[in-house]
């Protein structure tokens, strides 16, 4: 069974830089103020929301592996 990946978005700490959106446009956008996640169940754009994750610089964007934080 593949594992299952999903991201946890800490909205009210999310500063709106859009960093995660410039990396990961097929699952960030920009909407107001703040950044929303288009899908919270992730596989096949795992890599680019990873990416998102680790350039958030407030570190609100966190993604688990079968509920066990990954980052």
């Amino acid at each position: 069974m593949l594992p299952k990946y999903k991201i946890e978005h800490d909205v009210p700490t999310c500063i709106g830089c859009g960093s995660c959106a410039a990396i990961c446009p097929e699952n960030w956008v920009m909407e107001g103020n703040k950044a929303r996640c288009i899908k919270t169940d992730i596989g096949e754009n795992l890599s680019c929301n990873m990416e998102a994750a680790k350039n958030c610089p407030v570190n609100c964007i966190h993604i688990t592996e079968d509920d066990k934080k990954v980052i």
